[in-house]
Order: structure tokens, then C-alpha cells, then sequence
């Protein structure tokens, strides 16, 4: 596995697969990795003839300079990870590699309306900071697929519309949520939960599950979302949103929609989970009725 540090590096590496004509697949990650991260790997490698992955703690991203101080950086075990799982390359660019020109004097990619709704509008500025960041990397990368996670259904959504408002020619490749045996969805600030909270956060999904089955059962929209709200407040959580919206745009809906979500975002202490759920489509007689 090449591991590699710099531009000029990561350039002749992409030089090289060309020249022999290889399909490059790329899993973009913030490092920690876990269990999730590994699928995506592994969903990448079946699209793919080799596989490149990059680590990067984006600042952009980050709206709380706490946050991004305290998120976890493990790099020796990532590397570790990444050559055991078969992957040709790691990118491992610093902050002044990918912005040397700092922060504050960078040209951004606006995410638009749909990076200012739900997790936008609950951290200001977030998805520009991943549109960016993705879209270097793509610049940086070619890659011919890039593998994605559902857990982060908005985040997939802003890139999916990046891709195609700027005309990239990247394959999209989504990867569904993956879980603990509980229902929890895996994530890398879960090792920020204390054994109590570790046995309270499972709740956030079993939320989403009931919503769901309320809305197949007749409920309507208003009274399932805060129930589900009710019952997680109950559970100890303070939630941020849980909506239910539509799955391209994001819109919170007041009726049912053909491809519909619910999306959570809820705190226990300070720890911050997010999951969703795809909520079946309903039978074309109920789609756009109130319920």
C-alpha cells in the first residue's frame, strides 16, 4: 500500500494507474475508521480495479473549533486498517496541502439551498465545507467511482447534485447505514458515549422504526413526528430535528411523497447522533394525501 503525503505524489500515483488503464475507485474518509468505513472499502473494490483512500479531518466542515479539536485522529491503526483491507493507496494530505492559501481566503463550493436545510441549517456552513473538500478531492483523485455512505443521506445528497450541476463524470456509489447489533448506526463519535449513554443511544433508531410503522399505519405525519419526538425526549435525548422529507431535495412534507425520509439528529449530553430512514412508497392512491 503506497501511503501518500503530498500533491506532486498523489499526481504520479494517479499517472501510473492511468497508464495502465486501471478503473480507480476512492473512499473519502475523515479517518477513525471503523466497520462502516471497511464496507465501503469493500463496495469500492467490486466497482473498482484498485482502490484509493484518503484521511482528512476537513476544518471546513467544522462550525465548533471544539469539535474539530476533539474529533479522533488514529492514524497508525488507520493504516493498519487500510492495508489489511487490500487498498492500493492512502492519501494523507495536511490541512496547508489541500488549502494553502489558509481558511479564511479559499474559494468555496456553495452547496446551495439544499446544504441550508436540516443539518445545514443545525451547522451553518457545513455542507459548503464538504462540497469543497469533495470536490478538490475529486480534482485530485479522478477517480472513476467514489463510494459514499447512506448514514449520511443529506451529505449524499449535496454530492450527488455536485456532481451533476458541475458536470463531473464521477460514478456515484451509495453504501447502506451500517449497524451494531442493537440498531445503532456505526459512527466515529460513538466512542465518545459513556456506557450509560452506549445503552440509550439505540433508541434514535428504534424512533425512526416506530415513526415508520406509524405512518404505515394510517397516522398522520404531525402526530407520528411528535410522538417520535415525545418518546426520544423521554429517552433522555435532546433532538435537534427528526422530520420527515423527501429524499432528492430534502423539503420537510406534510404529506406523503413517493420517495420519502425520516431524518433524526438528536444529543446525549455532548454527543451528537444522526440516522435516517427510507420510509417505504406508499400505494399511489395515498402519495400527496394529508396524513
Amino acid at each position: 500500500m503506497q501511503v501518500i503525503r503530498d500533491l506532486p505524489e498523489l499526481r504520479d500515483w494517479r499517472e501510473s494507474v492511468e497508464f495502465d488503464a486501471r478503473r480507480v475507485g476512492f473512499v473519502p474518509t475523515m479517518g477513525n475508521l471503523h466497520a462502516g468505513h471497511l464496507a465501503l472499502i469493500d463496495h469500492a473494490k467490486r466497482r473498482a480495479d484498485t482502490v484509493i483512500v484518503s484521511i482528512f479531518v476537513n476544518p471546513l466542515q467544522f462550525e465548533d473549533p471544539d469539535d474539530l479539536a476533539r474529533y479522533p485522529r488514529t492514524e497508525e491503526r488507520d493504516l493498519e486498517l487500510l492495508e489489511r483491507a487490500g487498498v492500493a493507496a492512502v492519501f494523507l494530505p495536511t490541512e496547508p496541502e489541500l488549502y494553502p492559501h489558509g481558511q479564511d481566503d479559499i474559494v468555496r463550493v456553495d452547496a446551495g439551498p439544499l446544504g441550508d436545510r436540516l443539518e445545514g441549517a443545525a451547522r451553518p456552513g457545513h455542507f459548503t465545507g464538504v462540497a469543497t473538500v469533495v470536490t478538490k478531492l475529486f480534482n485530485l483523485v479522478r477517480p472513476d467511482v467514489a463510494v459514499f455512505g447512506e448514514k449520511d443521506a443529506q451529505q449524499v445528497a449535496v454530492i450527488r447534485r455536485l456532481v451533476a450541476d458541475l458536470d463531473m463524470t464521477v460514478e456515484l456509489a451509495i453504501e447502506p447505514t451500517h449497524r451494531e447489533p442493537d440498531g445503532l448506526a456505526i459512527s466515529s463519535r460513538n466512542r465518545f458515549l459513556d456506557p450509560e449513554q452506549r445503552r440509550q443511544a439505540p433508541a434514535v433508531h428504534r424512533a425512526l422504526k416506530r415513526a415508520a410503522e406509524s405512518l404505515a399505519g394510517g397516522h398522520t405525519i404531525a402526530a407520528t413526528l411528535a410522538g417520535a419526538r415525545h418518546w426520544l425526549t423521554q429517552q433522555g435525548f435532546a433532538v435537534d430535528y427528526l422530520v420527515y422529507c423527501d429524499d432528492e431535495r430534502f423539503e420537510e412534507q406534510t404529506r406523503l411523497v413517493t420517495h420519502g425520509r425520516l431524518l433524526v439528529a438528536a444529543r446525549l449530553g455532548r454527543v451528537r447522533l444522526i440516522d435516517n430512514l427510507a420510509v417505504p412508497t406508499p400505494h399511489p392512491a395515498s402519495v400527496g394525501s394529508d396524513r
